[in-house]
């Protein structure tokens, strides 16, 4: 009996609490998979937030500087007075400065300061917000362009040269990195000894002065250069800052302003190049006033060589430099020792003349050439520029007038005067000189003090001109 009804005790309890067990164990892992699947959900919207933080960010700044809602198109304070829009510049370097194309390149900083109302934001710290060029294409920026500019470019490595910085109230900086190649009026009439001005002129291109005040952010220091700035070519004697207007009759008046520089040329360069080896040639071509005036082929060939060269030296000067149509004063110097030069080649043609002229005279007074004009001497330097005793080989280089009493002379010549000619020969070398000095003409004489005067006198008035 005790046995049947533990029997049926057992039956109820396993019939009634089978199926709580089983129906707790299901409930468990049904949790348990809601749980992962709802971690899985949770990391999801995680990451979607992460992701639209990263997405919202921009859209802060915008709304914190109210892009969206303003029209940017117009200029700050529009309708009202202009906007002043303050300027500095950090020279970084002058890169060329080029004669023939009348043209500089330049390097700078170029900062623009304004203030846009439409751009504060409240900030808790009065801390300022820094961008690059892509927020550029969204706000209202001067539009500063370079007067008389032929090319320039934002430097664009490893990104674009631009920084955009806005203050809480509503105060801009905009710095770019720029190179600019522009015109350079150059005078060259005192070339090589000349200072060249020049200028970069800044100007609004579409806001006239009704609109857009530009002005010079702190005065005569709004223009810095680099401390070691130089050019192989000149010396940066001065950089300064000024401003005016500017009119164009179908827009009005604008506001400009100017960055000016004074340049002031190295001569040593063209002293080695160009006015020393003048000075060689122009000296050179005195020599032939000490050369015998019957060595024609040694005057005329010392006197051509001079003239061709100098003017190869001019030609050289002339191709560097622009076709302008005024007279330089490296032109007049090279052209006065070219004048020089070419004198020295008139006056032997004179002396030479003078010459045969006066030989002819004495020949038709005497019937004979004296001593001094020798026609055996005569004619045998001018055919190898060589110097002859009348009496030393002159049988196989001369040619006489009278032939018949040259042969004569010849066939009677005795022995012994054989042998003072071999004595004449060997003191004939100490004799040249004072031969030659005692055989040169008037003309030489004083050109030797006169050329060498008159070319020194220049030089002073050249230089205690230009200089």
């Amino acid at each position: 009996m005790i046995l049947a009804f533990q029997l049926v005790s057992f039956t109820y309890i396993w019939i009634t609490l089978i199926p709580n067990v089983c129906a707790a164990s299901h409930i468990r892992m049904t949790h348990q998979r809601c749980s992962s699947s709802m971690k899985q959900i949770c990391k999801q919207e995680t990451r979607m937030k992460k992701d639209d933080s990263t997405k919202v960010r921009p859209q802060k700044y915008e709304q914190l500087l109210h892009i969206e809602d303003n029209d940017f198109a117009m200029r700050p304070g529009f309708g009202g007075s202009p906007v002043p829009v303050g300027i500095d510049v950090h020279v970084e370097s002058i890169d060329s400065i080029s004669e023939t194309n009348m043209d500089f390149t330049m390097t700078f900083y170029l900062r623009h300061y304004w203030k846009d109302e439409r751009l504060s934001f409240p900030s808790t710290a009065n801390k300022s917000m820094t961008f690059d060029h892509r927020l550029i294409r969204k706000i209202w920026v001067p539009d500063i362009f370079f007067v008389h500019s032929k090319r320039s470019f934002i430097h664009d490595t490893t990104m674009e040269n631009i920084m955009l910085r806005v203050h809480p109230d509503g105060n801009v900086l905009l710095s770019l990195r720029i190179t600019v190649s522009a015109m350079c009026f150059m005078d060259f009439s005192r070339f090589p000894l000349d200072t060249q001005n020049c200028s970069l002129e800044l100007e609004s291109y579409a806001y006239n002065e009704d609109d857009l005040m530009l002005y010079w952010k702190h005065g005569n220091k709004s223009l810095n250069t680099e401390e070691h700035m130089s050019l192989s070519q000149f010396f940066i004697e001065d950089f300064s800052a000024s401003s005016g207007l500017a009119f164009y009759s179908s827009t009005g008046w604008y506001n400009r302003l100017f960055i000016n520089f004074v340049l002031r040329r190295h001569i040593f360069f063209f002293v080695l190049q160009t006015y020393f080896p003048a000075i060689l040639m122009v000296m050179l071509s005195w020599v032939s006033f000490w050369i015998d005036r019957r060595a024609v082929p040694a005057r005329v060939s010392l006197g051509i060589t001079t003239v061709l060269t100098m003017s190869t030296i001019i030609t050289a000067v002339s191709a560097s430099m622009p076709q302008v149509s005024y007279l330089k004063a490296v032109d007049v110097y090279l052209w006065v020792s070219s004048f020089f030069v070419f004198l020295s080649v008139i006056e032997y043609a004179a002396v030479n003349y003078l010459t045969t002229v006066e030989e002819q005279k004495q020949f038709k007074k005497t019937g004979k050439i004296s001593r001094m004009y020798n026609i055996d001497a005569v004619q045998a330097m001018a055919f190898d520029g060589c110097y002859h005793d009348s009496e030393i080989d002159m049988d196989q280089t001369s040619l006489s007038l009278n032939s018949e009493d040259f042969m004569r002379r010849k066939s009677i010549r005795s022995p012994s005067t054989d042998s003072t000619r071999i004595k004449r020969r060997k003191s004939l070398g100490g004799h040249v000189g004072r031969i030659i000095l005692g055989n040169n003409h008037v003309i030489d004489t004083y050109s030797r003090i006169l050329f060498p005067v008159v070319y020194i006198l220049f030089n002073l008035f050249y230089w205690g001109v230009y200089v």
